[in-house]
């Protein structure tokens, strides 16, 4: 697979977009998640996409840059932080983010409002870091 530049950075500009939406609900309570479905919706969509935004950039980088096609979702943001495309702090926040993916898309019918609510908490300081952190290996490489 050949890495393009192109595809990193619209993929980065729809991460933007869900980011944009999910920040729309930044001043939501637990209580005012638990108790509005459109709430809910809307974040647990957002996080839905963005985490699998997060995978699907990291794939292409890796595939892409270095030859390196990863399936598994955890092994994808290792494989990033091994190749310097995400550094210690944020590689340690977005650890597990595979298996709370796959949470929301297979559990969605026992969903625990609590962690999801935690992981969106989260996903506002760690998802924006991940794009800069992107940003920055692109810039690096003289792609951007």
């Amino acid at each position: 697979m050949v890495f393009k530049q192109e595809t990193v950075t619209e993929r980065l500009k729809k991460f933007e977009e869900v980011l944009g939406k999910l920040r729309e609900k930044a001043g939501t309570t637990l209580e005012e998640y638990r108790e509005d479905t459109d709430t809910q919706w809307i974040i647990e969509r957002g996080l839905e996409l963005a985490s699998s935004m997060i995978f699907d950039i990291g794939n292409h980088i890796l595939a892409g840059a270095y030859q390196t096609p990863v399936g598994e979702y955890e092994k994808i943001l290792e494989k990033l932080h091994a190749k310097r495309v995400i550094g210690n702090s944020l590689y340690e926040e977005l650890r597990g983010l595979g298996g709370f993916r796959n949470v929301l898309v297979h559990g969605y019918l026992s969903l625990n409002m609590e962690l999801v609510f935690r992981h969106y908490q989260k996903a506002l300081t760690s998802f924006p870091k991940f794009i800069a952190e992107v940003e920055q290996w692109l810039e690096e490489r003289g792609d951007r």
